[in-house]
């Protein structure tokens, strides 16, 4: 089936989510050591500017955001489909005044994701995606959309890798140590850093939480996909959707495609050696 009608209100939800991210960003005091936790009045306002505009759309769609809102805790949990959001996704970004952060907006259809947009309102860069259809942007003014692919790397020696911001850029993540990357690039934001897979901006992301949410990934998964790419766990497990809390923890590895197997290898030989 089409997600036409799903596709117009997902990226009108997240551009009315970003008018208010960007009105309150405009005068943010810059918060230099924000912890990771950082949760803003913007979270919370534009949150229920999306849920509200996507209940009026489909009441009958079921919500699963990162925020405690009204819309949210009025609303349907649980369904067939589900919209799954995180309004401000690397809200550190946001707090340290950087740029690195985005509005996440997916649409879950039964067990796979339908429909994907990462917005980053301070850079003003569209990604979105849906399945069957590709993965696209928008930058800037443009009015016409591109179509994104991964990137072509086949090698891990010679590839790109994006990580979370360390405390110490110095010294090499454990991913970093056992795939061995040429080149490796930091940022808030899981939905920043899987449009750049998307976009075929970065090779491979690698993230070894054990424990976060569907609000964290649902978005960019489907960017992925849809630009030829591949996600999954750290050891190639199939990412799941709507479990008892929304969690995820089998970690995330987003490559496009040709690296997929060569970085599992390696993450699971990571892995059994904790």
């Amino acid at each position: 089936m089409g997600y036409e009608r799903e596709l117009e209100a997902a990226l009108e939800a997240a551009r009315r989510a970003s008018r208010i991210i960007l009105s309150v960003y405009e005068h943010f005091e810059p918060i230099p050591d924000a912890r990771a936790d950082i949760t803003t009045e913007a979270d919370r306002q534009s949150q229920e500017a999306i849920l509200k505009h996507l209940q009026s759309a489909f009441p009958a769609d079921a919500l699963c955001a990162e925020e405690n809102t009204p819309t949210l805790a009025a609303g349907i949990k649980t369904g067939p489909r589900q919209w799954i959001v995180d309004p401000i996704d690397g809200t550190r970004g946001f707090a340290q005044k950087n740029g690195e952060f985005s509005v996440m907006l997916a649409l879950r259809e039964g067990p796979r994701i339908a429909v994907g947009v990462v917005l980053e309102p301070a850079l003003q860069r569209l990604t979105y995606a849906v399945v069957d259809e590709g993965c696209w942007r928008l930058d800037g003014d443009a009015t016409t959309p591109q179509r994104c692919w991964v990137s072509a790397t086949d090698e891990l020696q010679r590839a790109l890798l994006i990580q979370s911001r360390s405390r110490d850029p110095e010294l090499p993540s454990r991913p970093v140590r056992y795939l061995q990357p040429a080149r490796v690039r930091e940022t808030h934001s899981a939905g920043v850093k899987l449009a750049q897979v998307a976009r075929g901006e970065a090779d491979l992301y690698v993230n070894t939480y054990t424990a976060f949410h569907d609000w964290d990934i649902a978005a960019g998964q489907v960017l992925v996909a849809e630009a030829g790419g591949k996600v999954s766990g750290l050891k190639g497990e199939t990412i799941r959707y709507g479990t008892e809390g929304a969690w995820q923890r089998s970690g995330l590895l987003a490559t496009n495609g040709k690296l997929h197997e060569q970085a599992v290898h390696g993450l699971v030989e990571m892995c059994d050696e904790e």
